[in-house]
């Protein structure tokens, strides 16, 4: 395997309150089957070991499952390939000599907490917020217990894939988190379990949404182009109906 010879851009910022700047790093021998969070790693340790303070960035699983690794690639958020996040991008897809351009999410709801780490608890509290069922504990029931149509199924099983990483919402230009929230109430929404709070759900987390700060969709699908687990939005049309009728409901009653 070749070894790459790469200049970073970095951005770097002390706390949220700091102004923040790009600064440039050398990345010489860096190998083609390094991921690209094993290349800053390298990159760290030669830091490091020249008494400087390391890139600060988030990870976690590194197998694509956690959603941590939120970085804006050359201006894309998890890079211009798609269906990956970024721990999942290998070096292999830059060529020796490329300057790679490496940021934070950029976003409203999502503060920077040091250089490339962003404060992503907003989704956590639109979860908190309705992204559930009220159930029983006890033992497992049994999987066939609850007929379930296969498409609705498949429908479900697709929106529930979100890894709540935040790409869609760094790369809309208004910071929007409706496909983060239709994914999340969609796969609730479209099962039996999910019914008897449907409308609660969805107006409890769409209105969470917008207490956290995000912005409106305006339908130009660059979340979905960016989505690493290439959540449809198709979602946002049916959170969109949903939405509708629980106002409605409401405000009859």
């Amino acid at each position: 395997m070749a070894n790459l010879n790469l200049t970073l851009k970095v951005w770097r910022q002390e706390n949220a309150k700091d102004k923040g700047s790009i600064e440039t790093y050398e990345a010489p021998a860096i190998p083609e089957e390094a991921s690209f969070l094993e290349m800053l790693d390298i990159v760290n340790e030669r830091i490091i070991g020249g008494g400087n303070v390391p890139i600060h960035f988030d990870h976690d699983c590194r197998e694509g499952i956690c959603g941590m690794c939120s970085l804006t690639i050359n201006g894309v958020p998890h890079s211009k390939e798609h269906g990956i996040t970024t721990c999942q991008l290998h070096m292999r897809k830059f060529s020796d000599g490329d300057t790679i351009w490496i940021e934070p999410f950029r976003a409203k709801a999502f503060p920077v907490v040091k250089d490339l780490v962003v404060d992503r608890q907003a989704f956590d509290r639109i979860m908190q917020a309705g992204g559930y069922i009220d159930v029983r504990t006890g033992s497992a029931p049994d999987a066939n217990s609850m007929p379930i149509d296969k498409k609705i199924a498949d429908k479900a099983f697709d929106a529930a894939a979100c890894i709540g990483c935040g790409a869609c919402v760094a790369a809309c230009k208004n910071g929007s988190a409706m496909l983060y929230v239709s994914a999340k109430t969609g796969h609730l929404n479209k099962l039996p379990q999910g019914q008897p709070e449907k409308n609660k759900r969805t107006l409890a987390m769409v209105r969470q949404m917008d207490a956290e700060g995000f912005g409106n969709c305006t339908n130009q699908y660059e979340c979905e182009a960016v989505c690493p687990k290439e959540i449809s939005a198709d979602n946002i049309a049916k959170l969109n109906r949903d939405y509708a009728i629980a106002a409605a409901k409401e405000a009859l009653g």
